[in-house]
């Protein structure tokens, strides 16, 4: 976790925020170059979460490793949570996985995870402070066999409490200059997983956030984004 004091009650997470993969699975079989690809994990959002923390004081937790190895937005069990392709790429180290096999990729990335987020949500409800959840990702600009995606960030919400995410789409709608997205270029449906477990029930104010990668691939844009998302961010909290 980044910044695990901070007093802001927006808590920053990032199921795909880095791409390593454990030693003992060597590279999945795969190139550096398709491991440095959005299949391996979501693009920009280390860096953009790191500079959020920063710039709002606020706790960012990530998962450092590959969405290859366990996908942190996939229940247990899915079927994608362990892709054996993925935007048409073969992933050989995913290919003829036992029951141990993917029993020990869950305990070991998926479930921890998982408990560091409802730890910290315990702890600030035992000391008073409030949480909007927020959920980053990024998404590319085009997959291999669609069509170009023109938005330059989208809101996903559905279940439980979608009133933040509601007033976050407004205020980032407030730029002209920016193509926003109400659940596109996804939809928030039953196949995402860390949002509806952790906020939906207990009704938690959320959003999950895709940003386009192209404009948060380097320090520059990251800089310019978690500017413009800090600003929404807080002018959506006081509606």
């Amino acid at each position: 976790m980044l910044n695990p004091d901070g007093a802001s009650p927006f808590l920053f997470i990032g199921d795909h925020a880095g791409n390593v993969i454990p030693s003992r699975l060597g590279s999945l079989g795969l190139p550096d170059h398709e491991l440095r690809r959005h299949i391996g994990w979501d693009i920009g959002v280390g860096g953009l979460g790191a500079m959020l923390a920063e710039a709002m004081k606020a706790p960012f937790i990530r998962q450092t490793y590959s969405r290859l190895v366990i996908d942190c937005n996939r229940r247990e069990g899915a079927p994608d949570s362990i892709a054996a392709v993925s935007d048409g790429t073969v992933v050989p180290g995913n290919a003829h996985l036992s029951a141990d096999d993917r029993a020990a990729r869950l305990a070991e990335l998926h479930d921890p995870y998982h408990w560091a987020i409802e730890t910290e949500l315990q702890r600030r409800a035992a000391a008073g402070v409030p949480t909007v959840l927020i959920a980053l990702h990024s998404f590319t600009p085009r997959l291999a066999s669609g069509a170009p995606r023109p938005w330059h960030v989208g809101v996903l919400h559905d279940g439980g409490d979608p009133s933040f995410a509601t007033a976050l789409l407004v205020e980032l709608a407030r730029d002209a200059a920016l193509v926003v997205g109400d659940n596109e270029p996804y939809r928030m449906d039953l196949i995402d997983y860390t949002i509806p477990r952790h906020a939906y029930s207990a009704m938690l104010p959320y959003a999950e956030l895709e940003i386009r990668q192209d404009l948060i691939a380097d320090e520059a844009g990251q800089r310019r984004w978690a500017a413009i998302l800090a600003d929404a961010l807080t002018a959506a909290l006081k509606v």
